[in-house]
């Protein structure tokens, strides 16, 4: 009797494939990616961390659409974003990306209900009114729907952000920073937040962080150095990642 081993692979909301990414020419030029493949697989959170200059925050703006690489390719889902032209990628970026970034972007004369549609009004469309409702449940923000940003503290703020990043029910959100301008309290409430969105909602999550109890969320670390990919951590901790990070310093 023979037995057959069927392997399944996981879809990918988002990849990139020998990415290269050069700023500059000539003498001045900085070489940010150098021939990077990743991917971040549906329904997972993923982390992006390495030291200052690595290429973390270039690789997720590469992935997202945001830039665009030198050579290699980028996709989100089966797309490959260099086969789009401006107003397609403007179109893919909106219907199918999320963003979270370190500095809010609420618009301040917005209530929180009225930021939290604001990629979907702009789009001219009513969206899925039933996980709109189900999303500001998600985020805790039933009895802050009428108030402006104003009127919240900084994690309520980022809270309105990241519904806002999931009210489209996009493919990917990709989140550079979230925490970096919150006390410890409130970032660890706006990280729990994303897990809980990605489990709840089968949305996938990429972040770029230099924090290791933040990357400690994530469903995996990858770990980029000098524009390349060196690492990858499943079910990553804080010290695990600490530890990790350490390798990359210099003695002095």
């Amino acid at each position: 009797m023979t037995t057959t081993t069927v392997t399944t692979t996981v879809p990918t909301a988002a990849r990139v494939v020998d990415a290269v990414k050069v700023y500059g020419t000539g003498d001045a030029s900085v070489r940010a990616l150098a021939g990077v493949s990743v991917d971040f697989p549906v329904g997972r959170f993923t982390a992006i961390m390495g030291p200052s200059g690595s290429g973390k925050s270039t690789l997720m703006h590469c992935a997202a659409g945001l830039d665009t690489l030198t050579s290699g390719t980028a996709h989100i889902g089966d797309t490959e974003l260099s086969s789009l032209d401006d107003r397609r990628l403007t179109l893919l970026r909106r219907d199918r990306v999320g963003f979270v970034f370190q500095a809010f972007n609420l618009v301040p004369t917005l209530t929180v209900a009225e930021n939290i549609r604001l990629p979907l009004d702009l789009a001219g469309g009513k969206g899925d009114l039933e996980w709109i409702d189900a999303l500001i449940d998600v985020v805790g923000l039933r009895d802050r729907l009428h108030h402006r940003p104003s009127e919240l503290s900084g994690g309520q703020q980022q809270r309105v952000a990241v519904a806002r990043a999931f009210a489209g029910q996009p493919d990917v959100v990709f989140a550079d920073e979230p925490t970096g301008n919150l006390d410890s309290r409130s970032g660890e409430e706006v990280l729990g937040l994303l897990g809980r969105a990605v489990r709840q909602t089968a949305r996938t999550v990429v972040m770029v962080t230099h924090d290791p109890v933040a990357a400690a969320h994530a469903d995996e670390v990858v770990f980029l150095a000098d524009g390349r990919l060196v690492d990858r951590m499943e079910s990553p901790t804080a010290d695990k990642v600490l530890d990790r990070m350490k390798a990359f310093e210099v003695p002095s």
